[in-house]
């Protein structure tokens, strides 16, 4: 685990809501200057756009795991929201993840994963912040098509079915 990382689980650990509070401030434009201070106390530059970021989503829903990548938490959404695919209609949640996908400035992206972190929240699904960071980091250099292939990928990966129907 990272050294970001440990220093937000601590905090959660702490119950230390006024730090969560301001580190969720990175994430509103008119009051990111708020977030400052605690950035530096965690060890994060304020121009460290991706840490940044990170932190404000964790402050936002704490849940973390260090297994899959997004696209496997916005799966693990669409199954707890109970939806199901028909084959010419998409669900809410993949619509939602497509949308997200197709982003191409660094706003955009940011402000589609921070919806779907929301929606992580409202269903308790933990999010691999790890792996998020670094697949943003990724992304901002230029990757984004790898990246969003690999978040596409553990997204509809076919399921199989658990009852085998074998021919005697």
């Amino acid at each position: 685990m990272n050294k970001l990382l440990n220093a937000l689980h601590e905090c959660k650990r702490r119950d230390d809501r006024g730090m969560m509070a301001d580190l969720r401030c990175i994430l509103v434009e008119n009051k990111k200057h708020r977030a400052w201070p605690a950035l530096h106390r965690l060890g994060v530059g304020i121009d460290e756009e991706v840490k940044s970021f990170i932190a404000g989503l964790y402050a936002t829903h704490p849940e973390a795991t260090s297994t899959g990548n997004f696209g496997t938490t916005c799966k693990e959404i669409e199954t707890a929201r109970n939806e199901s695919a028909s084959d010419s209609k998409l669900t809410p949640t993949e619509r939602r993840f497509q949308y997200l996908l197709a982003a191409r400035t660094k706003d955009e992206l940011r402000d589609r994963v921070h919806v779907m972190v929301r929606m992580a929240k409202t269903q308790n699904i933990s999010v691999n912040y790890g792996q998020l960071e670094k697949d943003l980091t990724n992304w901002f250099k230029g990757w984004g098509d790898s990246i969003r292939t690999k978040w596409a990928a553990k997204f509809w990966t076919p399921s199989v079915d658990s009852t085998d129907e074998e021919e005697s």
